[in-house]
């Protein structure tokens, strides 16, 4: 059996504030969103989004604002991703770096969303 992936779930607290954050600084396309939930989407995957106060999910440990930790492909230079990041205001908590190993092929750069949650940018060499 081999698995496809459909989408990963986020929690925030604020929908302006997170929607300005993941359009401008991750290139999120938008749809209009109800009050609760919404999605942010990328290139052929989703990204669930609970909004503040959401229920919806009767889970005994739901999502919750800034517990979320994703890794997104960069496409280029890892360079150009902190050029990037700090052109959108965004502090950089960790990177650029590099794998330790012969076998190290990527660049990774850390950062959060305005809730917390840490991302990062990945470049393949």
């Amino acid at each position: 059996m081999k698995l496809g992936f459909d989408h990963c779930v986020i929690a925030v607290s604020d929908w302006n504030r997170s929607d300005a954050f993941y359009r401008d600084v991750l290139g999120a396309d938008i749809p209009p969103h109800g009050e609760f939930w919404g999605q942010y989407l990328f290139d052929g995957w989703k990204l669930n989004v609970h909004g503040p106060n959401c229920e919806t999910i009767k889970a005994n440990k739901p999502v919750e604002p800034g517990n979320s930790d994703l890794c997104f492909i960069w496409p280029g230079e890892i360079a150009d991703a902190v050029t990037h990041l700090e052109a959108q205001g965004v502090e950089i908590e960790h990177g650029p770096v590099r794998p330790p190993g012969p076998d190290a092929r990527s660049s990774h750069v850390y950062f959060r969303d305005p809730d917390g949650s840490l991302l990062e940018f990945v470049a393949y060499d």
